[in-house]
């Protein structure tokens, strides 16, 4: 194997020998030379793997030198080496994209640590994170038998969340493959806890979580109760969380989270259920009998989520809760951009929601256009979309406006989405609904060992359309599919991103209230 190279440019070299052959006993090449304009023409020729600069050299300072180097080699890392700790020099050092920052006099161990952490980094995280998670996953098995609890799953689901994100720095296969089971036998086990539970949490017993009727009335309303500085509502349809870790991530020179929690969307997990329900305060069945006319069926024709702004006002007048309040949709990108031109006049309101689609049409784009399914195949790819689509949209900068006029900005979502990967087949008459996560209708045929089932509508608060009508649910990454052209069907669907069933990545909906970043 190649030695690493390592370009060392100091005007007293001659009084480094020791340093240079300790790096040479530890298996480096070094090259030499006293003066910054060698170093330039060096670090080009030899092809060196790393730079060690001293700032204050005769003649072409290291500054100076650096400028130059960056410009022909940007990717080289820079190691600076100085006498001087005065703040300027850091600063103007550090803006000229070194890679670390020594303060002579310098010992072995220091530049050794110097070079690993900027020649090793990768492999070591790669290395540690993997031995780390294969003692993680012990640890989460043992427990996951063990989990009989809303807290306990939102803290398990956070886990595999975060193990995801670390992984996500390594190329062990045999990890992200290992961690992939993890997560099915989590769903599985998370689906079993929601069939014991689920209808027990809809008669309102005592451990039952925060559920989308009541996330509005628990984090929101008590902020606009104190009449204080404007709230900023964001919901970012169909995000989980897991898209919101990397959002705040991405995010971190702009605030800090104040708040984060886990609420559990209602069943079914999608927009017409969940999101009426967030604004309106009540289950699904309620608002139809309270506001028969702003309820459409979900196989009904018309428009499932026109009234949201209704629904929201009715519950402020409800929770009597005044001040004007703003409801905006966001749906295409350039109707974001008018919004933006206007922001700051949302400041003299009391309550501002923002509804923005984006994340909903990338799940749907999946399904229906080839170059998404290439750019989104799998759930690290899907973040990493969502991620560099945050960066450069117009939410970020509302975001911004709203930290900065000292809004109280929250950010939250109406249920996730999963990657489907398994077909199960369900059939039904022609009024049966659509969706492949959930069905609802009458006279439905399934496998009754591979979905959840509700057989009286009524008391999960949920409306029908017909007397006997039923609701099934599909778990983990199921999905259902009708028996007529069935093979065609099923590779149409599989590993797309679907939602309205069982999974942590449905249900587990990230609500978190932010703070702007210090200076």
């Amino acid at each position: 194997m190649q030695k690493i190279r390592i370009l060392w440019a100091d005007d007293e070299i001659e009084m480094l020998k020791p340093h240079l052959m300790f790096l040479e006993q530890k298996g480096y090449e070094v090259i030499t030379t006293n003066n910054g304009r060698d170093a330039i023409d060096l670090a080009v020729e030899s092809e060196c793997d790393l730079v060690f600069l001293d700032e204050n050299m005769p003649g072409m300072s290291g500054l100076e030198a650096l400028s130059q180097i960056k410009e022909k080699r940007p990717l080289v890392p820079v190691i600076m080496i100085t006498k001087s700790e005065e703040e300027t020099i850091m600063e103007e050092a550090i803006g000229s994209k070194i890679s670390d920052y020594l303060i002579k006099p310098v010992n072995p161990n220091q530049i050794l640590l110097s070079i690993k952490k900027n020649l090793n980094t990768d492999r070591l995280v790669r290395e540690q994170t993997s031995s780390s998670y294969q003692q993680a996953f012990r640890q989460i098995g043992m427990e996951l038998n063990q989990i009989d609890s809303w807290e306990e799953w939102v803290s398990m689901y956070k886990r595999l969340v975060y193990w995801e994100l670390q992984l996500e720095q390594t190329a062990d296969s045999g990890m992200h493959e290992i961690l992939r089971m993890q997560k099915t036998e989590a769903n599985n086990l998370f689906s079993r806890f929601i069939e014991r539970n689920y209808m027990d949490w809809m008669r309102g017993s005592e451990d039952r979580p925060v559920i989308s009727p009541g996330v509005f009335k628990r984090y929101v309303a008590p902020h606009l109760e104190q009449q204080g500085p404007p709230v900023f509502l964001f919901m970012i349809d169909n995000l989980r969380y897991d898209q919101w870790k990397v959002i705040e991530k991405s995010a971190n020179d702009l605030f800090t989270t104040q708040l984060e929690a886990c609420y559990a969307s209602i069943l079914p997990t999608a927009t017409q259920f969940s999101r009426n329900a967030f604004f309106a305060g009540y289950m699904p069945l309620e608002i139809q009998r309270r506001f028969p006319d702003h309820w459409v069926n979900d196989n009904e024709e018309g428009g499932k989520n026109l009234h949201e702004e209704f629904f929201l006002k009715e519950q402020l007048k409800r929770l009597g809760i005044a001040g004007s309040v703003s409801y905006t949709k966001v749906i295409k990108h350039d109707f974001a951009k008018k919004i933006l031109q206007q922001f700051k006049g949302l400041e003299r309101n009391a309550l501002n929601v923002i509804v923005y689609n984006f994340v909903d049409i990338l799940s749907h784009a999946k399904t229906e256009v080839e170059v998404i399914r290439e750019l989104a195949d799998n759930d690290k790819a899907y973040r990493s979309l969502t991620q560099s689509w945050f960066l450069n949209s117009p939410l970020y900068e509302m975001m911004r406006m709203a930290l900065d006029m000292n809004g109280i900005v929250m950010v939250t979502t109406d249920h996730g989405t999963i990657n489907v990967d398994r077909a199960v087949q369900v059939a039904g008459d022609r009024n049966t609904t659509t969706n492949l996560r959930y069905k609802h209708g009458k006279s439905l045929h399934y496998p009754t060992k591979d979905v959840f089932v509700i057989q009286n509508p009524a008391e999960a608060g949920l409306p029908t359309s017909h007397l006997s009508s039923s609701y099934i649910f599909g778990r983990n990454s199921d999905f259902l599919a009708y028996p007529n052209n069935y093979n065609h069907y099923v590779n149409y669907f599989k590993n797309t991103y679907q939602h309205g069933g069982i999974s942590m990545e449905e249900m587990i909906i990230p609500f978190a209230i932010l703070k702007p970043k210090k200076s």
